[in-house]
């Protein structure tokens, strides 16, 4: 009669447990889950490459100092180039210009009442500031020192801070504003985009203040904050019943055509799992 008894009440708790399981609470609690692992993942070239320079592996030193020489050699040989090179860098493509930019887009979000991917915007930009000097202050690393410097530049080398802020400031630019660019013409911002990021990487290395893999490092650590920043957004989007968006659309393809892009929806319900 016992084991009867025990036996009855183990289909009742596995029917318990997932129904406390299967509502809109532990459906949103799984996806954030997912959205950490996944982010998780996203970090885990930006810790090699920590590792890497924190422990000098040699090749690396050795690819660092190459291009460093290589670069400067060809920096000296061409002041006007240093110049536009110097421009580049420390005027369109300045971190002050860049996160002003932003700013200007999350005061726009804000008139349009985009609350939700204001907060994304102005959240995935501050923090990626704020990660890169935490990191930077941590990790200490000198920036080179080069013979007849064409450049100069303070404070720590890995990672670099310009790399980092081009490649959140442009993702944030490019996945808000994508939705409101007509098709034909969507491979013009992504080119731009490409453009800021890899141009931003070149000039750093070519006036000799960062490193080959202060470049890389800051690209990588950027991709990991706008990786985890977007899942948790899209995590909110399934959370209000919004269809998943190809990164090809933006974060929000309703702000191209609605007032009040985050309004609730005519019959938009809730996911049940």
């Amino acid at each position: 009669m016992a084991q009867r008894t025990a036996r009855s009440r183990c289909p009742a708790a596995v029917r318990a447990f997932l129904v406390r399981h299967s509502g809109p609470d532990a459906a949103f609690g799984r996806r954030m889950v997912l959205a950490v692992v996944v982010t998780a993942v996203a970090a885990v070239p930006f810790a090699l490459a920590l590792v890497l320079v924190v422990s000098r592996w040699p090749p690396l030193y050795r690819i660092d100092r190459a291009t460093a020489d290589r670069l400067h050699g060809a920096a000296l040989g061409h002041p006007s180039r240093v110049r536009v090179l110097d421009f580049f860098t420390g005027v369109v493509w300045d971190p002050v210009t860049l996160r002003l930019l932003v700013g200007a887009v999350v005061v726009w979000l804000l008139t349009r009442r985009a609350w939700r991917l204001a907060a994304w915007a102005g959240v995935t930009s501050a923090s990626g500031a704020l990660i890169g000097f935490l990191v930077k202050n941590v990790v200490e690393r000198a920036r080179p020192h080069l013979p007849e410097p064409v450049a100069h530049a303070p404070g720590f080398s890995f990672p670099s801070g310009h790399a980092m802020t081009a490649t959140t400031s442009a993702a944030v630019l490019l996945l808000v504003l994508l939705p409101l660019v007509p098709r034909p013409w969507r491979p013009v911002p992504w080119l731009l985009a490409a453009t800021t990021v890899l141009g931003v990487g070149y000039t750093r290395v070519a006036l000799g203040v960062h490193w080959v893999s202060d470049v890389v490092g800051g690209w990588l650590l950027g991709i990991a904050v706008v990786t985890a920043t977007t899942l948790v957004f899209e995590a909110w989007r399934a959370d209000t019943g919004r269809p998943r968006t190809p990164v090809g659309e933006g974060l929000e393809p309703e702000i191209a055509v609605a007032s009040a892009p985050e309004a609730p929806s005519e019959g938009a319900s809730r996911p049940a799992a």
